[in-house]
């Protein structure tokens, strides 16, 4: 299978740099990053061999990825890796994500923390009650099927799932942090084969930037796809 692993960054400065060197030099995948109007010019002078999209301004992280995936449904990827780009995941690691949908048990594989063999480190306990309990909990209410893992976006899926007009990643309300919850609960709620594999996810000391979420508004963001979708006022 053509597999296309995808990295997106906005302002990430070195850690960028550091999640694309993480990457195998020889490895079965095509890397990309995608530059969400970046300004700190982290980019430059990067690996040529790592195809780079980018918008001219900050456009979402929601945005960004309908791009790729648009990307790589135009370039013929049948598989698509997604991961952060400021060094939270370990790239090492995409063949575990990969192992299921290659043996043809899978179409969707959710990397998970809080799995047996998964870890996490430099997370404020409110996080971990968030991303541990409370979401996973309201999206397993939703979904039908417990999870242990719905914020997480180092994942990986077959791109026949973004082919399927039931699943309409393109509409303009998942321009932010809804795009990734949102296209996890309509793959298991239309019956596609999810499975989640243990992985890691260190966050980086707060002083390098902890992470780009704006308090209660983009908590909602992730948040109210299980919300619309589970009251049927979003499709």
């Amino acid at each position: 299978m053509r597999v296309l692993a995808a990295a997106f960054a906005y302002n990430e400065g070195e850690k960028i740099r550091r999640t694309l060197a993480r990457h195998p030099r020889n490895r079965a995948y095509d890397l990309l990053v995608h530059d969400d109007g970046s300004t700190d010019g982290a980019l430059v002078g990067i690996d040529p061999g790592v195809v780079v999209l980018r918008n001219e301004t900050n456009q979402g992280v929601g945005a960004s990825m309908k791009r790729v995936f648009q990307y790589a449904l135009d370039k013929g990827y049948e598989v698509l890796v997604i991961q952060a780009g400021n060094d939270k995941d370990e790239p090492l690691e995409i063949p575990a994500l990969l192992q299921p949908i290659l043996n043809g048990t899978a179409d969707f594989v959710q990397g998970s923390r809080y799995l047996g063999g998964g870890g996490f480190g430099n997370m404020p306990e409110y996080r971990v009650f968030g991303t541990r309990v409370v979401h996973p909990l309201i999206v397993s209410m939703t979904a039908g099927k417990r999870v242990t893992e719905s914020t997480n976006g180092f994942r990986a899926f077959r791109t026949e799932l973004l082919r399927d007009p039931r699943i309409d990643w393109r509409q303009a309300w998942l321009d932010r942090y809804e795009l990734e919850p949102y296209l996890l609960l309509k793959t298991i709620r239309l019956g596609y084969r999810h499975v989640e594999v243990p992985v890691t996810k260190i966050y980086p000391p707060h002083e390098l930037g902890y992470t780009k979420m704006r308090g209660l508004a983009d908590w909602w963001s992730i948040i109210r796809p299980v919300v619309y979708l589970g009251l049927g006022l979003k499709r």
